[in-house]
């Protein structure tokens, strides 16, 4: 059977509301994010729609390469999965991409987590909410909690994943790549 790989990549902002949930979750690295190409160029989850803005999320498209995620820390981490699962994840992030408008972030429930209280909200996901019913969805990640209690650190210590780096983003292999290939370029524009 071939299969195909996705990387899921937790990291920790050290925003203020991040601060807070780490607190809240006694945890660190408390968003987590998915890939569907080890350049993290297609990156999704449930997050701020505007960086400056903590209030208004819902479903995003992330890039590491911004100023929001200059100085975030993380961890990505690889998973194998099958054509067919790959597909579906794919085909679910079209049609999300396609409704963004009606997706929202799930605060409430969020908050709920550490009381162990499930609130099931249509179309609102906090990011480790959204990655696990995405995950589920498609048949290759079974949990005892349900995804509205999912915490990434749950995830993250799933033994599907394999660990292929941890430190701040910037550092992360590809990123590096790409800064080099991008001042090659200025350097010879400018030569």
């Amino acid at each position: 059977m071939q299969t195909k790989q996705v990387f899921l990549v937790f990291s920790d902002t050290g925003t203020v509301l991040g601060r807070v949930i780490n607190l809240w979750t006694k945890s660190s690295m408390n968003h987590v994010s998915i890939a569907f190409d080890y350049d993290l160029r297609e990156l999704y989850s449930f997050g701020r729609k505007n960086p400056r803005n903590p209030f208004i999320g819902g479903f995003v498209k992330e890039d590491i390469r911004t100023a929001f995620f200059h100085n975030s820390k993380g961890a990505v981490y690889r998973l194998s999965v099958s054509n067919d699962e790959y597909q579906q994840m794919k085909e679910r992030i079209r049609a999300m991409e396609e409704d963004k408008a009606n997706y929202r972030y799930n605060f409430i429930g969020l908050f709920l987590v550490p009381l162990k209280r499930e609130l099931q909200r249509k179309n609102a996901f906090f990011c480790s909410q959204f990655v696990a019913t995405l995950l589920s969805e498609c048949g290759c990640y079974l949990h005892e909690k349900p995804p509205c209690l999912t915490k990434p650190q749950d995830i993250r210590s799933w033994h599907e994943l394999q660990l292929i780096f941890r430190g701040k983003l910037t550092d992360y292999p590809f990123y590096i790549e790409e800064t080099k290939q991008k001042q090659m370029g200025t350097k010879k524009s400018t030569a």
